[in-house]
C-alpha cells in the first residue's frame, strides 16, 4: 500500500511539465540536479543548529545582553497555596471576579491579595527580558548571514535581473552548490524553530507563525523537488533582507535604546512594505505565474506553487496590519510595544512593580495620617483633660 501511495505520490503530471519525466533530470556529464532525498539533511542540521544556537545564546547574547545592561531577572517568590495552585493549574491562570470572590473565602484572604498571587503566579512563567533578548539576538544572527550570503550567491546569477532567465531551460537546470547550501540551511533554520517552538516566547500570532513556518517550509520543499530553485531563491532573499531589521529592533527594545529602536523599526517598515508587499507581488508572483505561461501550458505544480506563494502573500497583508499598528502607536504614543509578539500576559510583571510601589505610597500615606490623628487626637484629648 504504501509503495502504491508512492508510486502515485511521485507521477510526474504533479511535479513536472508535460513530456518531462524523472529521467530527464538525472545526474549527467558533471552537471547535478536537484532530489527529493536531498531534503533527509534538513532534520539532522535543524539539530545541530538547535545545539549552535545554545551556545550561541549562552556565550555570545547573554554577553551581549549583559553589556547592553540588560540584568537576568530573579522572580519573587510567591507564598505557596494549595489551593490557588489548584485553581491555577486546573480551571485558569485568568479568574474572574466571581473566582477571586469565591477563592478570598476558601483561603481566609482579602479579593487583593488574590489577585496579586494570581498576578506573581502568573508572571513565574513569563519569559524574562534576556531570553527575549537572546532568541532576537539568534534570529538577526541567522538572517544577517543568510541575507549576506543570499547576496553573494545571487549577484552574478542572470535570473536575478531578467526575470525570463528563471525559466530558461525549465525544468532541465542543474542544481549550483551555492543552491544547495542556502536552500538547505534555510529549510533548516526553519525546522529548528519549529522544534523550539515549546521553549520560546508564547507570541499572540503563535498560530500565524506556525502557519508561516510550515508554509514556508512547504513551499521551499516543493520547489525544490519540482526544481523551482530559481524562483525559490528569489523569494527567499526577499524575505531574508527585511527579518533582521526586526530582529535588531526588537534587540534594541529590550535593551531600553527606544530611539535607536524607533530609527530600526521604521527602517524595517518601509524595508518590508516594499518587499512583501510591492516586490513580492508584482516581481515575484509575476515571474511565477505570469511569465512560465509565455514557455508551459499551465500544469499542476505551476498551479501548487502558486497557491502557495498566494498563502504567503495573505500572511504578509495579515503581519502588514499588525505594523500599521506599532507604527500608530510609535508615531503618535511614542511607544514601541510589540502589539503582535508580547506574550500573552503583557507586561503583568512591570504593572505589579507600579501596583507595589502605589501600595507602598498608599500605606505610608496612611501612616502619616495614622500618625497626624492620632497626636491631633491626642492633642484634643489633652486639652479636653485640661478643660475638665
Amino acid at each position: 500500500m504504501f509503495q502504491t501511495f508512492k508510486e502515485w505520490f511521485w507521477l510526474e503530471r504533479f511535479w513536472l511539465p508535460p513530456t518531462i519525466k524523472w529521467s530527464d533530470l538525472e545526474d549527467h556529464d558533471g552537471l547535478v540536479f536537484v532530489k527529493p532525498s536531498h531534503l533527509y539533511m534538513t532534520i539532522p542540521y535543524a539539530f545541530v543548529l538547535l545545539v549552535i544556537r545554545h551556545f550561541f545564546e549562552k556565550f555570545i547574547a547573554m554577553p551581549l545582553a549583559k553589556a547592553f545592561g540588560i540584568k537576568e531577572e530573579v522572580r519573587k517568590k510567591i507564598i505557596p497555596n494549595t489551593i490557588l495552585e489548584n485553581f491555577f493549574k486546573c480551571s485558569t491562570r485568568q479568574p474572574s471576579q466571581a473566582d477571586i470572590y469565591g477563592l478570598a473565602k476558601k483561603c481566609n484572604l482579602t479579593e487583593r491579595q488574590v489577585e496579586r498571587w494570581f498576578r506573581s503566579r502568573r508572571n513565574q512563567q513569563r519569559p524574562c527580558r534576556m531570553k527575549r533578548f537572546q532568541e532576537a539576538c539568534w534570529r538577526f544572527t541567522f538572517y544577517l548571514i543568510m541575507t549576506v550570503a543570499g547576496i553573494v550567491f545571487l549577484y552574478d546569477k542572470p535570473w536575478v535581473y531578467d526575470l525570463w532567465e528563471v525559466w530558461n531551460g525549465y525544468p532541465r537546470q542543474p542544481l549550483l552548490p551555492s543552491q544547495y547550501w542556502y536552500y538547505i540551511l534555510e529549510m533548516s533554520f526553519y525546522w529548528s524553530l519549529i522544534f523550539s517552538f515549546g521553549s520560546d516566547v508564547k507570541r499572540k500570532d503563535f498560530l500565524a507563525h506556525v502557519i508561516h513556518h510550515l508554509a514556508a517550509i512547504s513551499l521551499m520543499s516543493f520547489s525544490w523537488c519540482a526544481n523551482y530553485i530559481r524562483s525559490g531563491t528569489l523569494v527567499m532573499i526577499v524575505h531574508d533582507v527585511a527579518d533582521i531589521w526586526l530582529e535588531s529592533a526588537k534587540m534594541f527594545s529590550y535593551a531600553g535604546w527606544k530611539q535607536t529602536c524607533n530609527t530600526l523599526f521604521f527602517i524595517f517598515s518601509a524595508i518590508f512594505f516594499i518587499s512583501r508587499l510591492v516586490v513580492f507581488p508584482f516581481w515575484i508572483l509575476y515571474c511565477t505565474l505570469i511569465l512560465p505561461l509565455h514557455y508551459l501550458e499551465p500544469f499542476f505544480s505551476y498551479i501548487f506553487l502558486n497557491l502557495q506563494l498566494m498563502v504567503l502573500q495573505a500572511l504578509h497583508l495579515y503581519w502588514c496590519y499588525f505594523i500599521l499598528k506599532m507604527l500608530k502607536r510609535c508615531i503618535f504614543m511614542k511607544d514601541t510595544h510589540d502589539v503582535r509578539s508580547d506574550d500573552e500576559d503583557g507586561y503583568e510583571e512591570d504593572e505589579e512593580e507600579e501596583e507595589e510601589e502605589e501600595e507602598e505610597a498608599t500605606k505610608g500615606k496612611e501612616r502619616d495620617c495614622l500618625k497626624n490623628g492620632l497626636g491631633a487626637n491626642r492633642h484634643l484629648i489633652l486639652n479636653g483633660q485640661h478643660g475638665r
